[in-house]
């Protein structure tokens, strides 16, 4: 108890959803204090940091060849796993404004529900190399299901979506905990894309992933709205004829085709867990809805798409961006409360 004490006061505990396309760190009792891009930029040579975060995610595609700007995360998992621990490192450090503390923090982290134990297992090192006294593995569906303020506790269906950079999580939950739950590596990455490939097939455009990414933000949609046509932007790339730079008008109705296969996916996915879930928790979820959640739910009409061909109500979290580390976070305020309840952190 009264180690407990001294603890809190010396350490600032934190809370970390890593994702493919951008981490965002949770310092306990501060909120939100960090949201970066997942990107490190390194020298080729020595291996060592010249860029993290939004710094480097601007050097992605226009580096000299000592330099290299990466994404150490693919698919919600690390495919780099030196570089992620660097890129922790640096974001912890950052977070606590670059101050040592004197108790090294405990962390808790968001992860898909999919990953095999290999993958949690280089999470959990990683962590620990960054610095972590000790390290708490939370679904992503039930940080984000939390985050969303799902009252995940009662016993009645509570299902959430999660569309983020590498993957979509899907859970229903009930009681504390998930009942079906189904992970795909399919995300905002794959959007992207999907975009560059319709682009070079049907204009010979080649063009970079910050400039699909773009075209998906300002045009892309999941489901037809009025005055779509009159939607459209000037982008630019390089032929793939002529190697020589180009630009095309492009408007929201052949983005939404080129977005139709990641979507489609997306949609399956769901329809398989409604299909696996207890009738009973089914009611629930017709008359609760099912919550959307991460970067991906803000794609211009896919609520819209996901209620049309599931017939269930579809309602977009209060915190989309934020949803998991905010639930993270939630775990982090109440963690020695939740280390004794039936519940564990570490599945």
């Amino acid at each position: 108890m009264i180690f407990d004490k001294f603890y809190d006061l010396f350490s600032n505990d934190i809370g970390i959803d890593l994702g493919t396309s951008n981490t965002l760190v949770y310092v306990k009792g501060r909120g939100i204090v960090l949201s970066e891009p997942s990107v490190v930029a390194l020298d080729a040579h020595t291996g060592k940091i010249e860029a993290v975060g939004q710094e480097a995610k601007k050097m992605v595609g226009k580096t000299p060849e000592n330099i290299v700007a990466i994404r150490p995360m693919k698919d919600g998992v690390i495919s780099d796993f030196e570089t992620v621990e660097k890129m922790i490192r640096y974001f912890m450090q950052k977070a606590h404004n670059n101050r040592k503390t004197l108790l090294k923090p405990r962390v808790v982290i968001g992860i898909p529900s999919g990953i095999t134990e290999v993958e949690k297992r280089a999470v959990r090192e990683a962590v620990l190399q960054a610095g972590a006294r000790e390290e708490f593995l939370i679904q992503q569906s039930m940080a984000s299901a939390i985050g969303s303020r799902l009252p995940i506790q009662e016993p009645a269906g509570n299902m959430i979506v999660d569309i983020g950079g590498g993957t979509t999580e899907i859970a229903v939950i009930s009681l504390g905990g998930p009942v079906i739950a189904d992970s795909i590596r399919i995300g905002g990455d794959e959007f992207n894309e999907a975009i560059i490939s319709f682009l070079r097939k049907k204009y010979n455009l080649f063009v970079g992933e910050q400039t699909a990414e773009q075209i998906k933000i300002e045009i892309g949609s999941a489901f037809p709205f009025k005055g779509e046509k009159k939607l459209k932007t000037e982008i630019k790339g390089r032929d793939t004829l002529t190697g020589l730079p180009r630009s095309i008008i492009l408007d929201a109705p052949e983005i939404r085709k080129a977005l139709q296969e990641p979507l489609t996916q997306i949609i399956d996915a769901i329809k398989i867990v409604l299909d696996k879930t207890p009738p009973e928790l089914a009611a629930d979820i017709c008359d609760r809805g099912i919550v959307l959640s991460g970067g991906g739910s803000l794609l211009r009409g896919i609520d819209q798409l996901i209620s049309k061909t599931t017939n269930v109500p579809v309602i977009l979290s209060e915190n989309p961006l934020t949803s998991v580390v905010l639930g993270a976070g939630k775990f982090l305020e109440e963690i020695d409360f939740l280390n004794k309840s039936a519940y564990k952190l570490n599945w």
